[in-house]
């Protein structure tokens, strides 16, 4: 009896070895566009590609149902929090009217490598690296100019980009959009401390009192306490209970990202080093001083509720910005990740609205 015990217990540990090491070794891909019909449109595209982008490797995602269409390319936020693994899920519809560009920044996802020099880890350089990329897409699907849209930490770089380099775009789409730090973090730790007392959470109260009223001088265990009460009282994502779990099943089950890739991408620290790095630089960031003006047509995309970028602030900077042509969009039922959490209406404004406004 106990000799067919030891041999089932064998054969299933054998089985869960043979298993991982499947699951380790899978490639990562990404599925094919198809239509209505199921069939591939001849001229789609569907692509995980690396590129040699400011000396090191870094990871593309390329899908769209025409390689004709015009090019947008998503700037994530963190740093270091690359969006791979889900955006293809909430971005369907854009991709039967764009090419649409996903890319893991140095430091994050894909692109993550412990033997990225540390020193590279600065606004100037990723600067350089999104006109690197731009300029290899613009070659690679003959258009003079793309459509850039930046998300959280994205809008830093996808502004400072744009103010550098106008002649590349055709319009600049900001989701929760950063204007003034320093200041914002000031605002979202008295909206919490508020609502702590208001709500009489007294374990709140406690926690923010205990780490006081930023700025602070590092990424750590302040910034961290405090995240974690912006997630709670649902100043980061309005309509779901917890923003790991919002993320989470789109990323165990993504096929773009290996079972390693996951881990290290997900579950280590590896990609907080970008934002430990930058946090200083990052701290200093004041658009209502730094970019009065852009010189492409503007569009905020902003939740009503977000306050890890507060919205008061995205208003006032709206106001006071110079383009050609602006509007600012509110997202009634988001906080801080609105092309996430209403992505119907965050892909109906691109299509419906930026698309026909701009393409001339």
């Amino acid at each position: 009896m106990l000799k067919k015990i030891f041999r089932i217990v064998i054969i299933i540990l054998t089985i869960l070895v043979l298993l991982s090491a499947v699951l380790f070794f899978t490639p990562a891909w990404t599925p094919k566009i198809r239509d209505a019909n199921g069939h591939v449109p001849p001229n789609s595209i569907a692509s995980l590609e690396k590129v040699k982008i400011g000396g090191i490797n870094q990871w593309i995602l390329i899908r769209g149902s025409n390689k004709n269409n015009p090019v947008l390319l998503f700037l994530h936020g963190g740093p270091g929090d690359a969006q791979m693994s889900y955006a293809p899920g909430f971005e369907s519809k854009l991709e039967k009217h764009f090419v649409v560009v996903n890319w893991d920044q140095r430091g994050s996802g894909k692109t993550y490598s412990k033997d990225t020099p540390i020193a590279s880890y600065n606004i100037n350089q990723y600067i350089s690296d999104t006109h690197d990329l731009v300029k290899i897409l613009r070659k690679r699907f003959n258009q003079d100019k793309i459509y850039l849209v930046g998300h959280s930490w994205g809008t830093t770089l996808g502004l400072l980009t744009v103010q550098r380099y106008p002649e590349l775009f055709k319009a600049y789409i900001g989701v929760s959009q950063v204007v003034y730090d320093e200041k914002g973090d000031d605002i979202s730790y008295k909206h919490l401390l508020d609502t702590a007392i208001i709500t009489k959470n007294t374990k709140a109260i406690k926690e923010l009192r205990e780490i006081g009223p930023p700025p602070y001088d590092s990424y750590g265990t302040k910034t961290q306490i405090k995240s974690k009460w912006l997630d709670k009282f649902r100043g980061s994502i309005y309509t779901k209970s917890s923003p790991t779990s919002f993320f989470l099943k789109s990323v165990l089950f993504s096929t773009e990202y290996t079972p390693k890739e996951k881990y290290v991408a997900f579950i280590t620290d590896a990609t907080s080093v970008s934002i430990k790095k930058m946090w200083k630089e990052l701290s200093q960031i004041n658009f209502l001083k730094q970019v009065p003006e852009i010189k492409v047509p503007v569009y905020f995309c902003i939740g009503r509720h977000d306050y890890n970028c507060p919205t008061v602030l995205a208003v006032e900077y709206f106001k006071k910005l110079r383009a050609p042509k602006k509007d600012f969009i509110w997202f009634e039922n988001s906080a801080h990740f609105p092309l996430f959490e209403e992505p119907d209406k965050f892909q109906d404004v691109l299509i419906s609205k930026v698309l026909p406004e701009t393409s001339n």
